[in-house]
């Protein structure tokens, strides 16, 4: 494929993945995968190439953007002008830009969120807003956690190495490493031995301040394919007992080889089902939820995300995260730790959710996060409250994310 054929391709897929995006439909990722089983004259450094026009386009486009076509021209015009010379090229390029398009494109940027999205992440970032929102449109990084049950980070590392994968400390984590991102890190011996797992920063910093530890009983009540489960069992020496619950079945289904890479054999996955809870009133030392959210903290990886939220949605989602936190908090005993975290950067998922729980729980105690991660070097949290830990690209380097501990007194 040429330069402007790939192109062409970028505004075939962008065109259906907002619409996709707007119908609650499939991601984009799901999409390019579909697009290319049904073109394999495309090389890989075509799709490659493609997945790159459609990745940054959809990072940058403006939330109305009318279509593939208007959302490229207008990313274009602001980051890449050489895109624009391929218009009208000829062959199987874009057709030429008439003189409306190049008029539109100016104004896109302005548009990157609804008034009502934007007004919720000032009131986190207040007059930083416009740094913090340049960061979310990045590219992410690639973040390894090392598998301390099978090997230590400078042998992990050195074994990525021989495989031609370079890696460095990856800064306020024990045991992280982190590459470049693109890195086909699945197809390395290294990560196929269980040495290493791909996660975030902001994941591996939840992990550190759940504190999970040998012989004790965590519940992950939200555990989904079981990133941080693995985290936790590798923090417990592979010792004690980790429940870990979800209400999709085929989520828990594919923890299951990760579990077998990893050597982590004190897991029990458990479909999260009425009832299913009952039994373990008052019995974990430490309760973890991941809640469900709307994943702004994650749109450098997901940018077609910001088209599916709207107010309702934000709204039902938060209903969830209150009623999550209710089982999960029964489900801890005197002295135990429960640990609310959310991948977002709104503060209506965040701290409204864990002041609001605090009230209604005084047998609960907030634990102020520095407490844990004191000799850790973290950049001062961008949260509300001093107590919580809450991190963003632009200032940490990695997802954005909240997370509140909390020690249940009686």
């Amino acid at each position: 494929m040429q330069p402007a054929a790939r192109l062409a391709a970028a505004i075939e897929i962008l065109d259906e993945a907002i619409g996709s995006a707007r119908r609650g439909g499939a991601a984009a990722d799901v999409l390019l995968a579909r697009y290319f089983r049904s073109r394999r004259y495309a090389g890989s450094k075509d799709r490659a190439a493609v997945r790159a026009h459609v990745y940054a386009v959809l990072r940058h486009m403006a939330h109305d953007a009318p279509s593939g076509r208007a959302a490229l021209i207008a990313y274009a015009t602001a980051q890449e002008p050489a895109l624009l010379e391929l218009f009208g090229a000829g062959g199987h390029a874009p057709a030429a830009l008439t003189p409306d398009e190049t008029a539109a494109a100016a104004n896109a940027s302005c548009h990157w969120l609804p008034s009502w999205l934007e007004d919720r992440l000032k009131r986190r970032f207040t007059d930083n807003w416009p740094a913090q929102r340049d960061g979310l449109t990045g590219r992410a990084p690639l973040d390894l956690r090392v598998n301390t049950l099978k090997t230590e980070r400078d042998r992990a590392a050195a074994v990525l190495a021989n495989e031609g994968v370079e890696t460095e400390i990856l800064r306020f984590s024990a045991n992280g490493l982190r590459a470049d991102a693109g890195t086909p890190i699945e197809k390395t011996d290294a990560f196929a031995a269980g040495l290493v797992e791909v996660q975030d920063l902001s994941s591996q910093l939840m992990i550190e301040l759940a504190g999970a530890r040998p012989g004790e009983t965590v519940i992950d009540l939200c555990a989904g394919a079981g990133g941080k489960t693995l985290g936790f069992a590798a923090s417990m020496r592979n010792q004690g007992r980790i429940i870990a619950f979800d209400i999709d079945p085929a989520r828990l289904e594919r923890m299951t080889p990760r579990l077998e890479r990893a050597g982590v054999s004190i897991v029990e996955q458990r479909a999260l089902r009425p009832g299913a809870l009952d039994a373990l009133a008052g019995q974990a030392e430490c309760v973890a939820i991941d809640a469900p959210c709307t994943g702004t903290g994650t749109w450098r990886r997901n940018p077609e995300a910001r088209l599916r939220l709207s107010e309702d949605r934000l709204a039902a989602i938060t209903a969830v995260q209150d009623d999550v936190l209710e089982q999960g908090s029964a489900l801890v005993k005197p002295g135990g730790r429960l640990v609310y975290a959310v991948c977002s950067l709104l503060p209506d998922e965040a701290e409204d959710r864990a002041d609001a729980f605090a009230q209604r729980h005084p047998e609960f105690r907030l634990v102020d996060y520095r407490t844990r991660l004191e000799a850790s070097g973290l950049p001062e949290t961008v949260a509300l409250r001093p107590e919580y830990l809450a991190v963003a690209p632009a200032s940490h380097g990695c997802d954005g994310f909240f997370v509140a501990v909390y020690e249940r007194l009686c």
